[in-house]
């Protein structure tokens, strides 16, 4: 199953909740939309084809500045689906669980018995869980921090993280099987397009891939970038010619891991996994 099929099959307002969040225009906030008080306005937010804000500043009520949980925008869901190339019988760990909409989907397309997505925020866990069962997808949910993966669901055969990251996490990479794949959004560390990442694991313990199409997540809860060193990255990029995202790839090993341009022998960047 490709992931328009799933799209099609899953609806996507069984997994919004009754409050969302939207832009203030001018000010630099977002306040809250209920559905019961504009029935309308939360449909169209639901139905459109844009990311819905449905948490700011982990948990405000009124209103926030930061959003730090939402339903993706169903055309970057597609492009990560379809770049798993999941079949039927795939075991699959989802960092980032948010509403439970791409566990449902995820559910579609490898089975939900094949499924397990963790999220870090209690609250968000339980409210996807109870959304997935009442969807009739009955994956495993659990809650902890994505960063260590969850081992006794492992070996996966697939990793998606709905979740920017500064670098890939070993355990990811423990967890899956040779010859199989993760994909993750980066944030602006490099490239100002916080693009995606396509990464196969290797026999030997590493891993290897490319950057992709822009992603603009999330970061991680507690990630954020400070602002200086995203500026630092517009001006590292610009220096070197803004070469496009699709240039660069990271090379994962137990001890470190590397960003380079072009090939594993341009390293850009090293660092600790």
């Amino acid at each position: 199953m490709i992931a328009s099929d799933a799209l099609r099959k899953v609806r996507r307002e069984l997994f919004i909740p009754e409050t969302i969040w939207v832009p203030v225009e001018g000010t630099g906030w977002y306040r809250p939309l209920r559905r019961a008080d504009d029935p309308a306005g939360w449909r169209a937010e639901v139905e459109s084809d844009r990311s819905v804000i449905t948490q700011v500043d982990d948990g405000a009520t009124e209103r926030g500045v930061w959003p730090t949980s939402s339903s993706s925008a169903s055309h970057i869901m597609a492009t990560m689906l379809d770049g798993l190339r999941i079949l039927p019988g795939m075991r699959v760990l989802e960092i980032g669980t948010g509403t439970g909409y791409n566990a449902a989907l995820l559910a579609e397309m490898a089975g939900a018995e094949n499924v397990t997505t963790i999220e870090i925020d209690t609250s968000l866990a339980k409210h996807a869980q109870a959304s997935l069962e009442r969807a009739g997808y009955p994956v495993t949910v659990v809650s902890g921090d994505g960063v260590e993966g969850h081992w006794p669901g492992a070996p996966y055969d697939r990793i998606i993280v709905t979740a920017a990251v500064a670098e890939v996490p070993y355990a990811w990479v423990e967890q899956t099987r040779a010859g199989g794949i993760i994909i993750a959004p980066w944030v602006a560390s490099f490239h100002p397009d916080e693009p995606l990442l396509t990464l196969e694991v290797k026999p030997d313990g590493t891993a290897e891939g490319r950057f992709g199409s822009p992603a603009w997540f999330m970061p991680m809860r507690g990630r954020r970038l400070p602002q200086h060193i995203i500026r630092a990255t517009d001006e590292r990029w610009a220096a070197a010619g803004r070469p496009e995202a699709s240039r660069y790839g990271v090379t994962v090993t137990p001890e470190t891991q590397t960003i380079w341009l072009d090939t594993p022998t341009n390293p850009q960047s090293e660092g600790m996994s």
